[in-house]
């Protein structure tokens, strides 16, 4: 018999976002700033976390390649939604995109996660698409490296 999982679906998930920077990297710092949730997003946009990028050595004398860690970054991410001018969550969306500061974000997951990061916002275009399709919106949000805080909960 298959033991539990401790898997869970992206339903019920928010993202919020702050113009707010907060005073320290840390949870209680994230958690003290005022929050706008974003609103009608349907897919998260691909995850974000630390990758670091391979630098290779090939030395002549032993033909072996060495592999080692070089430069990261924590990720880009583009969140589907639908294109929705009036919540206040993706009119702050509209602001970050002709601003170059970095705006907080936060992600609460369906078991109580909560993934904190800042990032510039610096795509926001509108999807058209068919006569079957909601219309959409894809902001890029690139997150500033060394930001990215997760609240697990106990």
């Amino acid at each position: 018999m298959p033991g539990a999982t401790e898997a869970f679906t992206a339903a019920g998930a928010t993202l919020h976002m702050s113009a707010a920077l907060p005073a320290t990297l840390t949870k209680t710092a994230y958690a003290a700033l005022s929050w706008t949730e974003i609103g009608e997003v349907t897919d998260g946009g691909g995850g974000i976390g630390r990758t670091y990028n391979l630098v290779t050595h090939n030395p002549l004398k032993t033909r072996a390649q060495v592999q080692l860690k070089g430069s990261f970054n924590d990720g880009t991410q583009t969140p589907q939604m639908a294109y929705a001018p009036g919540d206040a969550g993706q009119a702050l969306l509209q602001t970050a995109l002709d601003d170059d500061d970095h705006y907080s974000f936060k992600w609460t997951l369906q078991d109580g996660t909560i993934i904190n990061f800042q990032a510039q916002v610096t795509a926001l275009p509108t999807n058209i698409g068919g006569v079957d399709t909601i219309v959409g919106s894809a902001p890029t949000l690139a997150v500033k490296s060394g930001t990215l805080v997760r609240a697990i909960p106990a």
